[in-house]
This record gives structure tokens, C-alpha cells and sequence, in this order.
């Protein structure tokens, strides 16, 4: 993951935490039994430095797992004073700095395994001398059962505050498969969890490595949130996936279903822009240069300053802006029937269309030759593949790559399915073909490149559909 906030002032913290760790006026201290896994490996070190409603800063500090602590010298051989030197989450007041426990504490932890663990190591135990194929199935498939009851019980333990005041467990934001084993106890969910639990505002977060040199890991070098674990709560935590951040633009993975900019009404106010500007409070107030469709996933670049979005938006009436979107057609494009069906064999191509508003079926857009505006779109077919609907039934789509070379609304949807492009609409399209409950849109922005309107460097980011 790409760093959420600016890391400058929490290293400064990170970095004193790990000169007193190693002059000796903190020290580790182990709270539930050591695991022989972990042995000799070293530690993350996070902190997220916030502000109050008041104005006022608070320090977050944290530490990666939750079978270890960090205390004073004095405290590290008093059992008492280690237990009771975890802070308590429910404290009335906020001091100005602050270690934040797990957000599933060891014993809790320990009393979700309780139940099914000593039948799971007797398993374990009897699958190393069964020698009959029938019998290891046997042990195995119960074995495999017992862990993931076990691993759910723990799951349930996690409750994730975030940047909205919603409150959700891994499940919910874990929908497609059981989370990696350790999903919730990095820094970042910790410091954010905390932060977001008691009105806090992130300003700066960072991570710092600290113990024996590793393959990945060296000491006292900063990290960004891991993409195995972080990367899967935190941009729920945060409400946005950041891409890339810095202080003039943000580039973000915007999720299929959420608008772009707010629209009108109450009940369209939850958006990008609105997002970002609950993120990053000290943006300017129109940061969008640019949108996609609510039911489009994808990337999409903001602007902090007003000189960043005056830069970008020429860039993009300029048309020297390159965005590729992947689509999935509903059916071979090698059957097109629509007047910009492909040659027999033919991969790549391009096809210029016009079209207006339909006044009287908004948001529609139809072909209008005379009064149409020019849509300009490169594609190319990347192949066939096989796709299992919502019903559960399979059927063969057309995987494409579109360039669009303007910028026209509904113009790759309508490139795909209307009779003078394709006549194959793309999957999940609600406007222009068919879309069965619980199915998306299969239209990505997988590429953007620009120049960034600071520094002048060519800028080039690309992320892969999910789909």
C-alpha cells in the first residue's frame, strides 16, 4: 500500500521510540506465550500523530501483534505493572500520548481457540501415522473444519471503527474469502481504530522496523502498510484506497457503486470528492478534474490545490491524458452485430460515434449523426474467458481493452453496446444491457498517466480489474 498520510512527523516519533528501546529505557516485554514462529523476528513500530476537536495534538504509538508490549525499564519485571501498563481504550480522558493495545486482546484471543484446540493438535497428531488415504481425507477434512471455526471465533474478536462512524467486523469487510491469520494486528488498523474510535483526526502515520535484519525488513527503516492485510482494511477504515498521495494530488482506486462527485439530494452526497475531503480536510473544494461512472471502478486523480487542478484539467481538455479501461462484453465480440463488429481476426481497431442526451430518458445518451459529439475510442480484444454470473450460470464474454481519445459520457458503455459500435453491451450494464441483482458494472479504469502539474514528471499508474 502507498502510504495513506505524510510520514515526516510520526518517524520522528517512530524513531525516538526505537532510541529508547535502544539505549534501554523501553523494553519489549512479552504478554502471552511466545510463539517458537516468532521467535528472534523483529517488531513494527507505528505511530499517528492527530488532532483533537480542540485543535490539540495527540500522539498514537503502537506496536505489530499482540503477544508483546512496550514498557519503562522499571515496570518490565513486574507481571502486575506490565498487565497494567496496556492502555485502556475506554479511558475518559485522552493524554497527549498514548500506546494502543490490540484490538483483540491475547487472552480473548486464547479463549476463542480454547475450545477446538486440543482436538485440532490430537488431529494433527493422528494424521502423521495414518497411512490409509480414506482415513487422512478423514482427519483432514475434520481438522480443516475445527481451524476454521476456530479461525471465525477469532474474527469476531475485530471491530474496525472507521473515518464514518461505522463500526465493521473482518466478515463484513472480508466478504470473498477467510482474511490472512494476523488480519487487524499491524499498526496501521490499530492507530486508525483508536483515532477514528475517539474522535481523533489522523495528520501524519508511519511504520519503523525494528529488530534483526531480515530478507524484506532491515531496523529502523520505514515500511508502508502491508498490502496482505492493511490492504484489505484499511481502505474501508479510510473510506478510499490511496493509490498514490502527495501534497498537490491523490490518486485513488475508486470502488464500483460510489459517485464521483457529489450528486443532487441528500442521499447523493456520499462520494469521492466527499471522502477525500473527510480524509484531508485542507483540500481545496472542487478537487475533481475528472469522474467515472458511479457503477465504474477504477483510477481516478484529484487535486489538494487549486494550482494542481487548474495543471490537470488542461491536461485533460488538452486530451494529453492516457486512461485504458478493461471491459467484460456480454458475449464473443467474434458475433458483434453492431456496424463497428471487427473483420474476421481482427484484434484492434478504432471507431468514431456521436452521440447527444436522450432529454427525455436522462442519463441515456443516443446516436445522433448531426448533433451527436464525437466519441473517439481505441480497443483492443485481450481474448475470451469464461465468467459465473450471480445466478451461478457461465457464460463466455470478450475481455477488451478500451482507450477512449475523448471524453464523452457513457462512451466506452455505449462503443460496446449500441448498434453502431459492437451491439454488445458490457457485462452488468444497467442502462445499456442487462445487470442481474448483486452484479457490477465489468468496466475498470486499469491505467492513468500524466504529468504530474508540480514536478513536471511523467506520472504512470496502473490497477488490475478485479473482475
Amino acid at each position: 500500500m502507498f502510504p495513506p498520510f505524510p510520514t515526516h512527523r510520526a518517524h520522528e516519533q517512530c524513531m525516538a521510540i526505537l532510541s529508547q528501546l535502544d539505549a534501554g529505557t523501553l523494553q519489549l516485554v512479552q504478554v502471552s506465550l511466545p510463539s517458537a514462529e516468532r521467535d528472534g523476528h523483529g517488531v513494527m513500530i507505528g505511530v499517528l500523530v492527530c488532532r483533537d476537536a480542540a485543535g490539540n495534538e495527540v500522539i498514537l504509538k503502537a506496536i505489530s501483534g499482540n503477544s508483546l508490549t512496550i514498557v519503562p525499564h522499571h515496570e518490565a519485571a513486574d507481571e502486575t505493572a506490565v498487565q497494567h501498563s496496556l492502555p485502556s481504550a475506554a479511558s475518559a480522558a485522552t493524554p497527549p500520548n498514548i500506546w494502543v493495545p490490540p484490538l483483540a486482546s491475547p487472552d480473548a484471543v486464547a479463549r476463542a481457540l480454547e475450545k477446538n484446540d486440543g482436538r485440532i493438535h490430537a488431529l494433527t497428531a493422528a494424521l502423521k501415522h495414518a497411512t490409509i488415504d480414506r482415513r487422512r481425507r478423514k482427519i483432514t477434512a475434520e481438522r480443516s473444519a475445527l481451524t476454521a471455526e476456530s479461525l471465525a471465533r477469532v474474527h469476531e474478536l475485530y471491530r474496525f471503527h472507521t473515518i464514518s462512524g461505522a463500526v465493521k467486523t473482518i466478515r463484513e469487510i472480508c466478504t470473498a474469502r477467510l482474511p490472512p491469520t494476523g488480519t487487524g494486528d499491524c499498526c496501521a488498523p490499530k492507530l486508525l481504530d483508536y483515532a477514528f474510535s475517539h474522535g481523533l483526526h489522523p495528520i501524519s502515520m508511519d511504520e519503523v522496523y525494528y529488530g534483526r535484519n531480515a530478507r524484506h525488513r532491515q531496523s529502523g527503516i520505514s515500511y508502508p502498510p502491508c498490502d496482505e492485510r492493511c490492504g484489505i482494511v484499511l481502505p474501508v477504515m479510510l473510506g478510499l484506497e490511496i493509490i498514490y498521495r502527495d501534497d498537490d494530488i491523490v490518486v485513488i482506486n475508486k470502488p464500483s457503486g460510489l459517485l464521483s462527485v457529489p450528486g443532487r439530494g441528500p442521499d447523493k452526497q456520499d462520494c469521492a470528492v466527499t471522502r477525500l475531503k473527510r480524509l484531508f480536510p485542507a483540500c481545496i473544494d472542487q478537487p475533481s478534474v475528472h469522474r467515472l461512472d458511479m457503477e465504474t471502478s477504477g483510477l481516478l486523480v484529484l487535486a489538494f490545490t487549486a494550482a494542481a487542478h487548474r495543471h490537470l484539467s488542461r491536461q485533460f481538455q488538452n486530451g494529453t491524458v492516457l486512461k485504458q479501461y478493461v471491459a467484460l462484453l456480454d458475449g464473443s465480440l467474434a458475433q458483434a452485430t453492431g456496424r463497428s463488429r471487427p473483420a474476421p481476426g481482427q484484434t484492434v481497431g478504432n471507431m468514431t460515434l456521436y452521440f447527444r442526451l436522450d432529454v427525455e430518458n436522462r442519463p441515456h445518451q443516443i446516436w445522433d449523426a448531426v448533433h451527436g459529439k464525437k466519441a473517439i475510442t481505441e480497443w483492443e480484444r485481450l481474448g475470451f474467458q469464461r465468467y459465473c454470473g450471480t445466478d451461478g450460470k457461465m457464460r463466455t464474454v470478450t475481455r477488451m481493452l478500451f482507450t477512449p481519445r475523448t471524453g464523452r459520457t457513457h462512451q466506452l458503455r455505449l462503443a460496446a453496446s449500441d448498434s453502431h459500435g459492437f451491439g454488445i453491451p458490457i457485462v452488468g450494464d444497467a442502462l445499456y444491457g442487462q445487470c442481474s441483482p448483486g452484479e457490477r458494472l465489468c468496466l475498470h479504469a486499469e491505467r492513468l498517466a500524466f504529468v504530474h502539474p508540480t514536478t513536471q514528471e511523467h506520472m504512470e499508474f496502473r490497477c488490475p480489474a478485479p473482475f
